[in-house]
């Protein structure tokens, strides 16, 4: 398995870990708390499992100065507190500087989310430029 080169002081609490990391894919997996909650009903709020896609998709280009520039998502199925979400990501094209990755979130064998998102590898950190 390739280390991570990107997004190394991100907070695993949340957006996740690494389970798998090679050549332009990566499997990242995030275990829901309580604090993510929007209610009392213990549904998560969708801008965790964004995020989740978010760092799996940085770490299937896995690049220090990789960064998103736009995403197209869909939300599919509710995620509950508790619930470990996995998410998987893959690079699908590759032109130039500009990077097409194609992610899903699961819970269990269910599709929740799914995202492709465009990336950009920089030549620089993009708070340097």
């Amino acid at each position: 398995m390739l280390k991570p080169n990107t997004h190394l002081a991100i907070s695993p609490t949340w957006v996740g870990t690494v389970v798998e990391l090679s050549d332009n894919r990566a499997v990242a997996q995030l275990e829901t708390r309580a604090e993510m909650c929007a209610d009392e009903a213990g549904l998560v709020h969708g801008g965790f499992a964004f995020g989740l896609a978010d760092y799996a998709a940085m770490l299937a280009v896995n690049d220090p100065y990789v960064v998103l520039g736009a995403a197209e998502t869909k939300f599919l199925a509710p995620v509950c507190c508790g619930q470990l979400m996995v998410a998987t990501a893959e690079v699908v094209t590759e032109q130039g500087k500009k990077r097409q990755v194609e992610c899903q979130v699961s819970v269990d064998d269910r599709v929740v989310f799914t995202g492709c998102f465009t990336c950009f590898v920089l030549q620089q950190h993009i708070m340097d430029q």
